[in-house]
């Protein structure tokens, strides 16, 4: 049986992609499914080793710590460093090879998307947005930065400028890094439902996360050692949990895209 898909989209860089990713990672594990993170393509120096010597992204190595699994090359295929320039043939069926078995070992595959979803001018190169999406047959949930500023127009913006074909994938949106009391959004909630005609699953307030970052537009505290990892996880995992609709979750994540 193939596993089942659900995808992080983000605004922009930075909206918190990395970090929900790896709370619905350390959520299902928790609720009793095998799961695997998955990032088609990384642009990052941070990096890490596996067990077996394969450097991955430092996110999905997280994540799949949050996961309770050992992390693998299958779960970060292909990572580019700066300049980006390296060339790499079939970076597709390198991509979708190590998302077939992924999807026979596990119940539930997190996938991760990068930066914006809607790079009008790079749509023709896109292996890690709505083009992995569509091949994976993955419903999204879109997240934006409210702490950043513009959380209308973005989540907005970004929808409308999805294709038909694309905006049918994304099944929800998530308002993260909200500080204050959430209630006081509720209007704001209202007002994106209205606007975007999708449903908001949470409104997820800011916490302080104290881990490696595969970004570095962001610093954020100093990391903790990887033996307070655990404290880490269940942390953030209790805040996404507490303030995200995981009733709503699941049904995206059973109905799939049509």
């Amino acid at each position: 049986m193939m596993a089942k898909a659900i995808m992080i989209q983000g605004t922009a860089s930075g909206v918190g992609k990395s970090i929900l990713s790896l709370a619905l990672c350390r959520i299902f594990k928790q609720d009793g499914y095998n799961v695997a993170p998955f990032k088609a393509q990384n642009m990052t120096t941070n990096t890490i080793l596996t067990k077996a010597g394969d450097e991955i992204a430092i996110s999905q190595y997280l994540q799949a710590l949050a996961a309770e699994v050992e992390p693998c090359v299958d779960m970060s295929p292909i990572v580019l460093k700066p300049p980006f320039l390296t060339p790499i043939e079939n970076k597709l069926k390198t991509i979708m090879d190590a998302y077939s078995r992924l999807c026979e070992k596990h119940d539930i595959i997190v996938i991760e998307g990068a930066g914006s979803c809607a790079e009008l001018n790079l749509k023709q190169y896109d292996l890690v947005n709505m083009s992995m999406a569509k091949r994976a047959k993955a419903p999204v949930l879109l997240v934006s930065d409210i702490d950043r500023g513009g959380v209308f127009a973005s989540l907005y913006g970004s929808i409308k400028l999805l294709d038909e074909s694309e905006r049918l994938h994304v099944k929800a949106t998530i308002v993260n890094r909200f500080r204050g009391d959430a209630s006081l959004f509720a209007d704001g909630v209202k007002i994106l439902e209205d606007i975007t005609k999708l449903p908001v699953a949470g409104v997820i307030p800011y916490t302080e996360i104290r881990l490696p970052e595969e970004d570095s537009l962001f610093d954020n505290a100093s990391p903790v050692r990887e033996d307070n990892y655990e404290s880490q996880f269940n942390h953030i995992a209790d805040n996404v949990r507490q303030h995200l609709d995981m009733e709503l979750v699941y049904n995206i994540l059973n109905q799939g895209v049509k």
